[in-house]
């Protein structure tokens, strides 16, 4: 594979990430496409670090902090989905007007 290619691919899956976050209403589905988008943005550190600097291990660092990025934001996310669905019985944006409880 060539860096090209990779990031032909991680363009194409942070855009199909953009799009899923920003066309859909429901909670957890705008979740998927921030995951997705920040899938796309570890494939291309990892890209860049693999054909640029393979034996630099800073590359690796920035693929850990992404993946804790993207497990903090699930954790958060969830809970927050979780606790709007007891709280209102639903998780679509458009009824969240105010986030006050």
């Amino acid at each position: 594979m060539t860096l090209t290619l990779c990031l032909l691919v991680g363009a194409v899956l942070f855009g199909i990430g953009l799009y899923g976050a920003f066309s859909q209403t429901n909670l957890v589905m705008i979740m998927m496409g921030v995951e997705v988008m920040l899938g796309a943005a570890m494939l291309n550190l990892v890209a860049f670090w693999r054909f640029l600097h393979p034996q630099a291990f800073s590359g690796q660092m920035f693929v850990l902090i992404v993946m804790t990025v993207m497990a903090l934001e699930a954790a958060v996310g969830f809970g927050l989905a979780t606790a709007r669905f007891r709280a209102k019985g639903s998780v679509e944006m458009e009824e969240a007007a105010e986030l006050k409880g």
